[in-house]
């Protein structure tokens, strides 16, 4: 079935006259006749009812101009729904984001930004750790990611765009004894009880700080694991030990809770933005454009 022959039909039955239909449709009357009856033929019903005097339609001619006249119109709007897509007009992009991301600065400018420019494209938001990201990228499950450093080699399938370097922040109890300090050196905290993110979670951060904490000379005593940096607070604030967290969870206020950079140049963790390095549509290009724009203006 070709879409002339549903114009064919669609044009007969609106005017229920064949010489006028064939006239509009600018061909004979004897090929448009044929063209009908090789239509009902392939499709094995009778779609109209012929006489000298009159052309009306069967119950089964009535159902098919229906969907005759949406595959028409679907077969007009097609063609321009491509063009809108390969400018980045529609379509749908897929971002993933550490816990810590919604607390910084950048991640609410440049999704707003891109609601603003791009009205018409679906932002898919979806929360996972670093690794998790990582690996929904490379199954092209996601388009982007906001991720922290994974302390591993991501390999020459992702590109990396680094849009900020946020201090590492220790997180202690109010009375604790370096609640007075201004920072705090690494090697300070050897001893301490620490609660963390489980080394499974896949967020880089646990092993980030185990790393800096041998580069101090000790190892961390981790007593309490948890998923969320909430709770890893909360259990903070419940005097179970310390914690080491980016500053962006600065904003999670708690009674009882102290927050003091890390001290060294080491003691920081980026914001990145991960994608495929092959992946260069209008969309993640866009995307990618206003978030180093964004990141710049910070």
């Amino acid at each position: 079935m070709e879409l002339r022959h549903l114009r064919y039909f669609v044009t007969v039955a609106e005017e229920l006259h064949f010489t006028r239909a064939a006239e509009r449709l600018h061909i004979g009357q004897p090929p448009l006749s044929q063209q009908i009856q090789a239509l009902e033929e392939e499709i094995g019903v009778q779609l109209l009812e012929r006489s000298k005097r009159w052309v009306r339609l069967t119950p089964a001619g009535k159902s098919f101009l229906e969907d005759a006249r949406k595959i028409l119109a679907l077969s007009e709007q097609a063609p321009q729904t491509a063009r809108r897509a390969s400018r980045g007009e529609i379509g749908e992009l897929r971002i993933g984001f550490t816990p810590s991301t919604p607390f910084t600065e950048i991640f609410p400018v440049v999704i707003n930004l891109f609601r603003r420019q791009f009205p018409q494209v679906t932002l898919s938001l979806r929360e996972m750790p670093t690794m998790r990201q990582l690996a929904a990228i490379e199954e092209r499950q996601l388009d982007l990611g906001f991720i922290r450093p994974t302390e591993v080699d991501v390999g020459k399938a992702i590109s990396l765009t680094i849009l900020s370097n946020d201090p590492l922040l220790l997180v202690m109890p109010a009375k604790h004894r370096l609640a007075k300090r201004t920072s705090i050196p690494f090697k300070e905290l050897a001893g301490e009880s620490f609660v963390m993110y489980p080394h499974h979670a896949g967020t880089g951060l646990s092993r980030q700080v185990q790393r800096l904490c041998r580069e101090a000379g000790f190892e961390p005593q981790i007593v309490q694991e948890a998923q969320e940096a909430s709770t890893i607070i909360g259990l903070v604030a419940a005097g179970c030990g310390i914690s080491i967290l980016p500053e962006s969870f600065r904003k999670i206020h708690l009674n009882g809770v102290a927050y003091r950079p890390m001290a060294g140049e080491a003691s920081s963790t980026s914001l990145m933005l991960a994608k495929l390095a092959d992946e260069n549509t209008v969309l993640t290009e866009a995307f990618v454009r206003l978030a180093t724009a964004a990141a710049g203006s910070q």
